[in-house]
């Protein structure tokens, strides 16, 4: 889950791309980065830390042009160090950078074909590195001094037919424009979006509606799954569908947890799909608990908000705030870490202990991931006087690790792994536990004005929407990816949260 924008204005894009990666700080808050171009000239700021860490005036000012690609990270693949921070860039052809959301699920095959039959060198474990250069290479096979827009859509159909997996990608050649991209399953969410400036009409393209919002661009649309839109330097638009069989199957986990509330993702307003889970759940609990005792719906800030309100409203029952959360601790589901998560959830939320005491409280939670959280917060209801606690989640039990850029890499890691819902209720310590079904999910998200017929449910369902996902694979990622070879790496010398 990482966060990326490009822009192409009149005048300088340095504090507009800044001002919009604020916005999409949730989608990470690992490392920050902002690469320019003015003329045929480049200029780049990128470290670990939060966008308004990253960013002092004295980088401001060297980032000039009114051209540009920003971008938010979290680590999934490969380590986190300030090396893998985005955007990469390579020089050849025409120096290329390139910003990226998403994991490609077949990175060490690439890699060794960039080295062995492209002569390209990769330097990190990064998929984004490995993507650029793909792109870069096969706009390279051009040939040609000066480029077209339909050279660069060919380059972005020959990265769809070599690469697999989840990917939003903007990438920015030096001198023509930029460049945004979805893969053809559209896994990870990008629109652009205009804005009229009286020197004419300026462009955006980002991971979320709400970074248009807020720079008063108008929203286009979702860039179609296979499909480019290239953005030239004069201005000008262009779009082309660039994959042969596109199957439109969005990563449904953007609506439960990913995305901010205000974002519309595939016509889909993400609030009313939220309202909507509390309201399905609802009937899950009147259907199972009958003649429940229920005294209160408490959620657990921010994302569960929306559902938990739904939710109380349907059951007749009254809704309160429980826990005041510290904004200054980042989000615990994306913290490299055992360690850090368990750390940081005191450090995150206080109780309100009058809203607990002597009551059976209904804690809401988006989803239940590991269980670290969940199992202390119960903890913390009780101290604060609760009589029960029960526990829903909005989303069904995550049993699967995602692939497509959603740090669930370990099966063992997942605590709905091999558990039935009591035994799972057991160890977080909850009286009862609800989950949302995975039919009323979908249900949930789908329902409006869209297109889209399937979701990728795989970290629910075991069914990865790309088909090239083995248990092989499963097992690679989660020995390179687990807990404690992160940990490991975490305290070699650097600041996992970046505050």
């Amino acid at each position: 889950m990482c966060g990326i924008i490009g822009m192409v204005c009149k005048t300088n894009v340095n504090q507009s791309i800044y001002d919009g990666l604020t916005v999409l700080q949730h989608r990470g808050q690992d490392a920050a980065g902002i690469m320019t171009c003015e003329g045929h000239k480049l200029y780049l700021r990128k470290e670990n830390g939060l966008v308004r860490d990253v960013f002092k005036t004295s980088h401001m000012i060297n980032l000039r042009g009114n051209c540009g690609i920003g971008h938010v990270r979290y680590p999934t693949a490969g380590c986190a160090s300030s090396s893998e921070a985005q955007p990469f860039y390579v020089n050849s052809p025409y120096g290329i950078a390139l910003a990226h959301n998403g994991n490609l699920t077949n990175a060490e095959q690439l890699k060794k074909e960039l080295f062995r039959d492209d002569k390209r060198h990769i330097n990190t474990e990064s998929d984004s590195e490995i993507l650029l250069n793909v792109f870069a290479h096969q706009l390279q096979k051009s040939g040609k001094m000066d480029i077209t827009k339909e050279d660069i859509f060919d380059a972005v159909a020959n990265v769809h037919q070599r690469c697999s997996g989840g990917y939003a990608a903007i990438a920015m050649i030096t001198g023509y424009g930029i460049i945004g991209f979805r893969d053809p399953c559209g896994i990870r969410p990008i629109v652009f979006g205009k804005r009229e400036s009286k020197l004419g009409t300026e462009y955006m393209i980002a991971s979320e509606s709400v970074a248009l919002d807020v720079l008063g661009f108008e929203l286009i649309r979702d860039i179609a799954p296979g499909e480019a839109v290239f953005i030239a330097i004069d201005g000008s638009l262009h779009t082309r569908q660039c994959a042969k069989k596109p199957v439109f199957s969005p990563c449904i986990f953007e609506y439960v947890y990913l995305a901010r509330p205000d974002s519309i993702i595939d016509n889909i307003y993400v609030y009313k799909a939220r309202l909507r889970m509390g309201d399905w759940l609802s009937k899950k609990i009147k259907r199972e608990f009958p003649r429940h005792d229920i005294d209160v719906v408490i959620p657990i800030p921010d994302t569960s908000r929306t559902a938990a309100l739904s939710l109380a409203n349907e059951l007749g029952v009254n809704y309160r705030e429980g826990f005041i959360k510290n904004r200054y601790i980042g989000r615990t589901f994306i913290m490299p870490g055992q360690q850090l998560r368990k750390k940081s959830v005191r450090q995150k939320l206080n109780v309100i202990g009058i809203e607990f005491k002597g009551k059976n409280v209904l804690l809401v939670d988006d989803s239940i991931v590991r269980g670290t959280t969940s199992q202390q917060i119960i903890h913390m209801a009780r101290e604060a006087g609760a009589r029960k606690v029960y526990f829903a989640s909005a989303s069904p039990p995550v049993r699967y690790p995602n692939v497509y850029g959603i740090d669930m890499p370990a099966a063992s890691e997942l605590i709905a792994h091999n558990r039935s819902i009591e035994e799972i209720a057991a160890i977080i310590g909850a009286d009862r536990l609800f989950y949302q079904d995975l039919e009323d999910l979908i249900d949930a998200v789908s329902k409006g004005k869209t297109k889209i017929s399937q979701f990728d449910t795989s970290c629910f369902s075991g069914d990865y929407i790309t088909k090239d996902v083995t248990e092989e694979y499963l097992k690679k990622i989660a020995a390179q990816r687990c807990d404690s070879n992160i940990s490991k790496q975490s305290n070699e010398g650097r600041d996992v949260m970046g505050l």
